[in-house]
């Protein structure tokens, strides 16, 4: 084995090409057994090509050799020959003690290609033959999370949690929790993220939970992980949202947008935090502050109808109608469609005695708001204004069959229909 040992001695000195010498040295004339062992360190090292080649050969002369034929799978998948490694691993005999092993590569790579109903049917396969393996329940476990199959992929976790709570390098609480989040188990899933910060503190990990504590409705506790995360690493802009309505569901509308804004020092072009920056300043009857954040949302995005929409219901209540033109003329130049937008015009020109604009628009929208009374009243008011008195009786003869009761709609359409 002496061979072996200098030649990764020099590997890890860096002295590849006296390496490589030696490497051929025992391709061609080396031992079964140092080429086995130099095959799996080379494998370690990165050097594929060349444990490729030496397990190769080793087959030539030991051509059913499972756990060879395994070694192989496993150097062609790094390299990303999927194809080849199938062929490989498919040789392999039920009865070779590397069958199990050959299945759960095989699971893999059905599962990478998206084939899961025939990874599953290896895995189950693998579990008839070794039906406490942890690793095979892991297995199923991430291939049924990957589907979105939350009960089973919680069950199989379960199982595997009876034995082990790392699994090459992967948290079993942590994906239980994931799975029982993700399958709407919020207040379950918190003591499973709990067990895996214990064990390792990881950012993704304390963010789920804080997340999962906001679904769950714990606001104090998802407050306190945020920030927790913010201590930590201040980068994770993901987390200021997120903070900011866990304030906000506290009713402290005062943190939430100090919260919004250091989220925005990080992350200057999320628009979503400058347009829940609006809306929470708008709950602080701040309208001004309201209207800068959903105009800096609209210049990283022009076609943020959210924001746009936002901005025409605060300047319609401030009558500014000539920056809610100006909103509407610059969606419709981007060809962003939304109905609302024509009744905001409609009310608009109306208010700037641009009627035949106003005119066309209220007709447009009525196809979309038809069914709605405060738009039909909006109309009908402006159709009597316009002195278009059977337009108008029709649209409160509408009026009524939605609101019987209502005497003013009742009256004013009394007396069009006297006037006509």
């Amino acid at each position: 084995m002496d061979k072996v040992k200098k030649i990764i001695t020099l590997l890890e000195n860096g002295l590849h090409e006296e390496a490589l010498q030696k490497y051929n040295e025992v391709l061609l004339s080396g031992t079964h057994e140092e080429r086995f062992l130099l095959g799996e360190e080379l494998m370690q090292f990165g050097f594929l090509e060349e444990a490729k080649v030496l397990f190769e050969r080793l087959l030539e002369s030991y051509p059913e050799e499972g756990e060879l034929l395994v070694l192989l799978a496993e150097t062609l998948i790094d390299l990303g020959q999927e194809e080849e490694a199938m062929l490989s691993l498919e040789k392999i005999k039920d009865q070779d003690g590397s069958f199990p092993q050959a299945l759960l590569l095989l699971a893999d790579l059905y599962q990478m290609e998206g084939l899961y109903e025939v990874s599953e049917k290896k895995l189950l396969q693998a579990k008839k033959i070794l039906p406490k393996e942890p690793i095979i329940d892991f297995a199923l476990g991430e291939l049924f999370a990957e589907q979105g199959k939350f009960l089973e992929a919680i069950r199989a976790y379960e199982l595997v949690l009876k034995q082990e709570e790392v699994i090459g390098g992967v948290n079993i609480n942590q994906r239980l929790a994931e799975s029982l989040s993700a399958g709407g188990a919020f207040e379950e899933a918190l003591s499973y993220y709990e067990k895996a910060l214990d064990d390792k503190l990881e950012i993704h990990t304390l963010f789920s939970y804080a997340f999962t504590a906001l679904q769950a409705g714990y606001n104090r506790v998802a407050i306190e992980k945020f920030n927790e995360l913010k201590d930590i690493d201040p980068e994770f802009h993901s987390l200021y949202i997120n903070l900011a309505k866990a304030y906000e569901r506290e009713e402290d509308v005062e943190n939430a947008i100090n919260t919004v804004k250091l989220g925005i020092k990080q992350d200057e072009f999320n628009k979503e935090l400058y347009f829940y920056g609006g809306k929470l300043s708008l709950k602080k009857a701040d309208e001004g502050m309201a209207v800068e954040l959903l105009r800096e949302a609209l210049a990283i995005d022009p076609e943020y109808m959210e924001a746009a929409m936002l901005l025409n219901k605060i300047f319609l209540n401030q009558e500014k109608y000539d920056d809610i033109i100006e909103i509407v003329d610059m969606m419709n130049n981007l060809d962003a469609a939304e109905p609302q937008l024509l009744w905001d015009a409609a009310v608009s020109y109306q208010h700037l005695e641009e009627y035949s604009q106003a005119l066309n628009k209220y007709q447009q929208a009525y196809t979309y708001f038809k069914q709605q009374p405060d738009f039909l009243a909006d109309y009908g008011y402006f159709l009597m204004e316009e002195g278009k008195r059977k337009e108008a009786a029709e649209v409160f003869t509408e009026l009524i069959s939605m609101e019987p009761n209502n005497d003013e709609y009742q009256d004013v359409l009394q007396r069009l229909l006297d006037e006509n």
